[in-house]
């Protein structure tokens, strides 16, 4: 007897990726797509995919094999009409695969360090600007001596359509506070559990000046979306449209990671999702030559160094 179209549904919908999603937005840890959106799936892939040989040593498919740990930058992009943009938001992840763990660091947004290829210290964030997203890695590569093997690029405007396309996420906010007269969206967000919508999580992740903790209170929000967004996508059942979520991957995320890697770091890797753990670079406020920037202790920076390694 043949199989009917909702019994394959059913029989697929486990297979597929994670990886698609995985990293920016890790959206994926256990996410699977039916069978007859395989094709989709991979054209999305495709039409994310970027072909670069700076990043990585070109041995990712050998560690991904062996399951050694994975260096991922995420990066949070604000690009508009006639502007280059920066990078709003920088987090490494970790991968590891030996201890199913997955390690966050967040690079606050105005960090003073030096520039790859200008030789100059500035912002992080203005790496970007100068150089786009090889600047941004070298940048980062070199202020904390490692080597990355993939970057996820990510439009911070399609983290309004993902977040609607997954029908809402659920975070525990730590504090209230209102955007009137600020984004002046009329956005209020109540202290406690709250259910946020696309355009509501751009506005929860962007705010950092009606925070005391400023930019590392923007920080705990991007990685509680980041969570939130994970565990969202783990649930097939919590998808009501795919489709508009690998439209969206397609058009507004770029990285080096290919369809194959997607798969196999989905396979090796799915297990990080359990355990999570934040680093955290210290450092202060300063203003230098009348310019504000945020200066990390070295000794903080060593730590991390030593941690990442």
């Amino acid at each position: 007897m043949r199989e009917s179209r909702i019994q394959k549904r059913k029989k697929w919908k486990k297979i597929l990726l994670s990886g698609l999603i995985v990293f920016f937005a890790l959206l994926a840890a256990g996410l699977g797509y039916a069978y007859n959106l395989y094709s989709q799936v991979n054209k999305a892939a495709t039409k994310m995919h970027e072909k670069i040989d700076w990043v990585g040593s070109g041995n990712q498919k050998e560690k991904i094999e062996q399951k050694k740990p994975l260096n991922i930058l995420l990066m949070g992009v604000d690009e508009r009409t006639g502007d280059k943009g920066r990078s709003d938001s920088l987090i490494l992840m970790q991968l590891n695969a030996e201890n199913d763990s997955m390690t966050m660091l967040s690079i606050p947004r105005d960090t003073r360090v030096e520039i790859a290829g200008r030789g100059k210290m500035d912002k992080i964030n203005h790496s970007y600007a100068f150089g786009g997203t090889k600047m941004t890695v070298e940048t980062v590569e070199n202020f904390l001596d490692i080597k990355l093997d993939y970057y996820i690029k990510v439009n911070m405007e399609a983290l309004s359509e993902i977040v609607d396309a997954l029908g809402g996420i659920t975070v525990n906010n730590t504090l209230t506070w209102s955007d009137e007269g600020y984004y002046k969206k009329g956005y209020v967000y109540k202290k406690g559990e709250i259910n946020l919508d696309g355009p509501k999580t751009l506005g929860y992740v962007r705010m950092r000046h009606l925070d005391n903790n400023g930019d590392f209170g923007r920080q705990a929000r991007q990685r509680q979306v980041i969570n939130a967004i994970v565990d969202k996508g783990a649930n097939i059942s919590s998808i009501n449209k795919v489709d508009n979520v690998l439209d969206v991957l397609g058009d507004r995320v770029k990285t080096n990671m290919t369809f194959a890697e997607m798969k196999d770091i989905q396979k090796g890797y799915i297990g990080t999702r359990k355990n999570k753990k934040t680093l955290e670079l210290k450092g202060s406020g300063s203003k230098i030559n009348g310019v504000y920037y945020w200066v990390p202790n070295q000794g903080s920076v060593e730590q991390v160094k030593n941690e990442i390694k």
